[in-house]
């Protein structure tokens, strides 16, 4: 049999063939495969199917999407550069060239992207009665109402800041809108000013409410708004008086967002990490936004000012910063907008008032956001008020506001139980929300611990532990996705519930690990980054292959997120040379390439992106004819096998196995209504029913959530 512990080989194949699989032509380059995922957000906003304010959301999520990849992907690719880093990933791109067809990939993007608000979501918005207006095209008895607004609510919030000799151009914060305003002094000479648009006002001012609020004149049962930047520029007067006003121009700035945290140096972590988040408004520029007709003029001194070449530019039709059509997207009508589903509560919670009496019989499987979040705040509650509940441990990640998770702790610590959180600060972008969350539990005496030095803590455990007649029970619930009870209602994810011994004593290995110290701790069923999930996942895929060439088939199906790991592409390549079936349900980036004539021919990946954010991770191996199904946190990536804790479970319930394997991924992998199939050449064609019986996986979940008993 294969060595379970034998060190992964880097790209010697298990298999004959004189095949190189180290070419880097066998590899989708990272970047390119995220954007092609973004552009499959994109093409919900434009399928006329979509209901039209979810179709505006989609456009603010394809936008969002691209700010988070300039702050961090491409800035990571400019300090590369600046660095004189040669060293290319597996598809031998250099940072240069990655820079280069990033822009060439996504200037089209951004053509279709304004082409679908521009050309059909506005006027479809406008035969339903919602109106964005340009400025310009208002009747005067509305440009009074803005202008009301405009000197209550708006002026006394903005800062004109001049350029000269005397005031240096200003520092531009991180993802702000700003005009650059060109004026005429009482002298004749051109002056130039920077004005930022408050982020703390809305973007899209509702004229409907407006009219009614200083007018007093209800508006007809149509919405209408016109963006602030327009209402600010028609009165900029107000702003420069004795000045000549010649033009203003909006313009918004990205910048690297990445932070670099010493850990080694930090004497406290928590300090360290508000300090690089105030620290993400300075960093270097990497992308300028503005509209397309700005004069060359403009831009060559904003291009001087900001210190960027020509290539960070971006020109467009506007309006700038589509991230803030969320405000839109929330206009309150509903059947503009996806009918609304109510998460279920699993039949079989029902059987006892207790949980834990349920989880000493059988384990629990949670199909989020289909099963409902709230057995999982309730088992932490139920465990906060249980007088035989000794001891609560939990990992948090990313929890959100106001969370129901959290305030149990709280109750918990409260109760006299003792209460370990795991609080991951390097959370990115939710560094400031956790840091809130670490210090209020800290204030009521919960001991908080900030993670391990050098690693981020991706994984999702809480564990209960309990004294019962027959001694101290432990009680996990293991997860794909993080404890927060909003996403838990957009992302797909899986959750266990489970009383089984051998889990609960490795959870209880991991809180030692990440509390204490135990660098040696050691796993019965658990597979855990980083010490041993890398060898882990390419035993039982080694494993895989061995049953093919003796004769007994082979079938691997893995969901995630995202495949970027070249040593594990690489054994998956093997598997395929070897007739090893090969599903891959990846969401978002995909370096391996399907199809490869000799290579991958038995390789087939999908993804699919509709109503729910796909988050879970599962992984399946036949086994002979002895299945076996894993979960977890970890997506087969460098820094996920390598730089994080992760935990990923088996699926030790027989039942509860089957139906992973006979339902959630069968019809994950029959879906052909919201499912892309990877090309080979990195591109993503869309399947559609033809004859067959369409299938669109989440809708068939949501329907089977309804009707189940």
């Amino acid at each position: 049999m294969i060595d379970k512990q034998e060190a992964l080989p880097d790209g010697e194949p298990l298999v004959s063939g004189a095949v190189d699989l180290r070419d880097p032509a066998l590899f989708i380059n990272r970047e390119l495969s995220m954007l092609e995922f973004n552009y499959r957000v994109l093409e919900e906003a434009l399928d006329p199917q979509t209901p039209l304010l979810e179709r505006v959301k989609f456009l603010a999520i394809f936008a969002n999407n691209l700010d988070e990849f300039f702050m961090i992907r491409v800035s990571g690719l400019r300090e590369q550069v600046a660095a004189g880093v040669i060293e290319t990933p597996a598809d031998g791109l250099t940072p240069a060239q990655q820079l280069v067809a990033i822009r060439k990939r996504l200037l089209p993007m951004l053509e279709t992207q304004d082409r679908c608000f521009h050309e059909d979501v506005l006027p479809q918005l406008e035969a339903h009665d919602i109106f964005i207006h340009r400025y310009a095209d208002l009747s005067d008895e509305r440009k009074s109402a803005l202008g009301y607004y405009f000197d209550s609510e708006v002026f006394p919030v903005l800062t004109p800041l001049a350029v000269d000799p005397g005031r240096p151009f200003p520092h531009i914060s991180n993802l702000s809108l700003n005009l650059a305003v060109l004026l005429r002094d009482e002298l004749g000479q051109e002056r130039f000013a920077r004005l930022k648009v408050p982020p703390a006002l809305p973007r899209l001012i509702p004229i409907h409410d407006i009219a009614q609020r200083y007018q007093g004149k209800p508006e007809p049962r149509s919405k209408r708004f016109v963006f602030l930047e327009e209402v600010i520029a028609a009165n900029l007067d107000k702003l420069f008086p004795g000045m000549t006003l010649l033009d203003n121009y909006p313009f918004r700035v990205t910048r690297n967002a990445d932070m670099e945290i010493e850990e080694d140096e930090a004497s406290d972590l928590l300090e360290t990490i508000e300090a690089g988040v105030r620290q993400r408004r300075f960093g270097r520029v990497v992308r300028l936004e503005v509209e397309a007709d700005m004069p060359p003029a403009v831009l060559d001194l904003l291009k001087g000012y900001l210190n960027i070449e020509r290539s960070d530019i971006y020109q467009g039709w506007g309006p700038l910063g589509m991230s803030q059509l969320f405000e839109l997207a929330d206009v309150d009508m509903p059947e503009l907008k996806f009918v609304p589903f109510v998460p279920q509560r699993p039949a079989m919670l029902n059987q006892y008032d207790d949980i834990f009496s349920i989880l000493r019989n059988q384990d629990v499987l949670l199909h989020h956001p289909y099963d409902s979040f709230m057995p999982v705040v309730e088992f932490i509650r139920r465990a906060a008020y249980d007088p035989k509940v000794l001891a609560i441990k939990v990992t948090l990640y990313r929890v959100g506001s106001n969370s129901p998770i959290v305030n149990a702790l709280l109750e918990a610590q409260e109760n006299g139980k003792q209460v370990a959180v795991l609080v991951e600060l390097k959370a990115r972008f939710d560094e400031e929300n956790n840091i809130v969350w670490a210090r209020k539990l800290e204030a009521q005496g919960v001991h908080v611990v900030y993670g391990l030095v050098g690693l981020k803590t991706h994984c999702k455990v809480a564990l209960v532990v309990r004294r019962e007649d027959d001694g101290l029970r432990r009680y996990v619930h293991f997860s794909t996705g993080n404890y927060n009870a909003t996403t838990a209602r957009i992302y797909t994810d899986m959750g266990y519930l489970t009383s089984r011994e051998d889990l609960g004593i490795d959870a209880s290995e991991i809180f030692n690990r990440l509390t204490g110290y135990a660098p040696a701790a050691a796993y019965r069923e658990l597979l855990v980054a980083p010490e041993y999930l890398r060898n882990e996942i390419d035993y039982l895929i080694r494993r895989e292959i061995q049953h093919a060439v003796e004769g007994r088939g082979g079938h691997l199906i893995m969901k995630m997120n995202a495949l970027v790991d070249p040593k594990l592409i690489r054994r998956l390549y093997e598997a395929s040379i070897a007739g090893v079936k090969v599903d891959l349900l990846v969401r978002s980036i995909c370096c391996l390439r399907p199809g490869l004539p000799g290579i991958s021919d038995n390789v087939r990946v999908t993804s699919i992106v509709g109503r729910f954010l796909e988050h879970s991770r599962i992984y399946y191996f036949a086994n002979g004819g002895e299945p076996e199904v894993f979960m977890g946190s970890a997506d087969l990536m460098p820094r996920n096998l390598d730089r994080r804790v992760e935990t990923v479970f088996p699926v030790q319930d027989p039942a509860l196995r089957a139906r992973m394997a006979d339902e959630i991924l069968a019809i994950q992998l029959a879906d052909n209504v919201k499912a892309r199939e990877l090309q080979q050449d990195g591109t993503y064609k869309r399947l559609v029913p033809g004859d067959e019986t369409a299938i669109n996986s989440q809708l068939w979940f949501m329907e089977q959530a309804r009707i189940t008993p």
